[in-house]
């Protein structure tokens, strides 16, 4: 993989990632920056399990990118909301 094709990944699961935090409904804290790191941790989940399926942009399989982003994002945002329900 070459740093272009690298760069163009990231873009991507950046995208793929937004749309996986409006699919879900609870928040990430930390705004869209950790939201696009989970996003592309998801992606590669994703990409990973489901394998190259649907379309793709720029070598990235769309619906496998959203739907590990969505997964992650939804555990992340439970996990998240878990940690701020409790005081010390």
């Amino acid at each position: 993989m070459g740093i272009i094709s690298f760069i163009l990944f990231l873009i991507v699961a950046s995208v793929c990632a937004y749309l996986a935090e409006r699919l879900v409904p609870n928040c990430v804290p930390g705004g869209f920056l950790t939201s696009a790191i989970v996003g592309i941790i998801g992606a590669w989940i994703g990409g990973s399990m489901i394998g190259h399926f649907g379309p793709d942009l720029a070598g990235v399989a769309l619906v496998p990118c959203i739907l590990g982003s969505a997964i992650l994002v939804f555990v992340v945002s439970l996990f998240s909301r878990g940690f701020r329900g409790r005081h010390a």
